[in-house]
């Protein structure tokens, strides 16, 4: 059994889900109903919306197709880390330095804001700090080092640089060239998270109702959200679908292109083997562009994550790809599999960058976290609820971004995103 729930309804197989306590059912949207924001996806973004909503006393209903954390929320890699899913010298492209720090300092906001929600709704979700960014390739450290500078010197935010033996000291693989580490971010299990959002946002009065996937949204003075059995009328709508929004808002869905990524856990190492892998016990991730990222779990498990898949369905052969990479960061573990593997989907910008904004006047939304989604969607739940509350200063800079469509429409843009990520793959592996 995976995850299956007391009502019998199975949440999205995966070691996180096999881990928790199997939640109720909520029921799902039935009748006609209104409210003050209706919030489409009960994920970390409509969740932390509908959350920071119910803490300035808005009435809101939340609408979950599946169930509470069922897509990325629930199955990613776990890392929380500080920024976007683009570099600091993107941003600065795209809308100037004035407005690239700005952003930065926002991303800052929200680590802030995951960690106190953490404490302050008593959120068990086995938080660990510190997150290492490593180089594979020379030219990779050459780029991590000169963005350690920038972040330092025009960023205000001082990270730490370790070479090869001292990042040996912490993490036994021969694979890295050195480090850089950040203590102010670090990893959680994504599921318990999710649950612990849906919870504190119950605590504030916030109606979550799942297995009820939105079949449209009708724009206007007061839009409404439809699904097969219900409605929900409301001053503000909230669309948090991010990659699985299926049609709602078209000039959405052109904007961000879903992309499969992958997760395994192996067996039960012990507390020794496992912490003779990471001794610190933060979070790593290679900065190739089909990465590796991984960290341990409570229960002393190495979860192992990477592989990017651009086609609607996994890779074949899954389970021993991934076993075969985690064995080239740890060939220690050349006896260890892969008990499990898992997947889901993601979304990413063209330029990597945040995609948040308004559809209509009273109609908000907040995608394109491109793989760095676990801080950043905590701050833009924050952000869309401060606009709706007539507080839109900062979601006015994250619209400066400017964001093109995926070329190809929706029959092409997937062949032509798989040609150009064969050449970056090409470009890691060569030099």
């Amino acid at each position: 059994m995976h995850g299956v729930s007391q009502a019998g309804q199975p949440h999205a197989s995966s070691w996180y889900a096999d881990s928790l306590p199997a939640s109720p059912l909520r029921p799902a949207l039935a009748g006609a109903h209104s409210t003050d924001v209706c919030v489409l996806g009960a994920g970390y973004t409509g969740l932390s919306a509908a959350l920071s909503l119910a803490e300035r006393g808005y009435r809101v209903t939340v609408l979950e197709a599946q169930r509470v954390g069922w897509g990325a929320s629930g199955r990613n890699g776990g890392q929380a880390i500080v920024g976007y899913g683009c570099e600091v010298d993107t941003l600065e492209r795209l809308v100037g330095p004035a407005d690239a720090r700005r952003l930065f300092d926002f991303s800052r906001e929200g680590m802030a804001l995951l960690r106190h929600r953490l404490q302050h709704y008593r959120i068990d979700c086995d938080w660990r700090d510190g997150h290492a960014s490593v180089p594979i390739r020379p030219r990779q450290e050459r780029a991590l080092r000169a963005g350690l500078i920038e972040l330092a010197e025009r960023y205000d935010y001082p990270l730490q640089w370790w070479d090869r033996a001292q990042l040996r000291q912490q993490l036994d693989s021969p694979r890295y060239r050195g480090a850089m580490f950040d203590a102010a971010s670090g990893h959680l299990q994504p599921l318990a998270y999710a649950q612990g959002l849906a919870r504190a946002a119950e605590s504030l009065g916030v109606v979550i109702h799942e297995q009820s996937p939105v079949v449209q949204l009708e724009r206007g003075t007061r839009p409404q959200l439809r699904t097969a059995h219900g409605t929900v009328t409301a001053g503000h709508v909230v669309i948090a679908g991010n990659a699985l929004l299926q049609g709602i808002a078209p000039e959405l869905e052109a904007r961000i292109m879903p992309v499969g990524t992958y997760v395994g856990a192996s067996p039960v190492l012990g507390a020794e083997r496992a912490h003779a892998l990471i001794r610190n016990d933060m979070a790593v991730a290679d900065v190739s562009w089909a990465l590796d990222y991984f960290r341990l779990s409570a229960d002393h498990r190495l979860l192992f994550g990477g592989h990017a898949s651009y086609s609607a369905l996994p890779p074949p052969g899954l389970r021993a790809l991934m076993t075969r990479r985690m064995h080239q960061v740890f060939p220690q573990l050349a006896d260890v599999g892969m008990e499990q593997v898992w997947g889901g989907y993601v979304d990413i910008t063209r330029n990597r960058a945040p995609h948040w904004g308004r559809l209509t006047p009273n109609v908000y939304f907040a995608q394109g976290f491109s793989g760095h989604g676990v801080a950043a969607t905590g701050l833009a739940g924050a952000v869309l609820a401060e606009a709706i509350a007539g507080q839109s200063q900062r979601l006015d800079v994250f619209e400066r971004i400017p964001h093109r469509r995926f070329p190809g429409g929706r029959l092409l843009r997937t062949p032509l995103l798989v040609a150009a990520m064969s050449w970056y793959k090409l470009r890691d592996a060569l030099w």
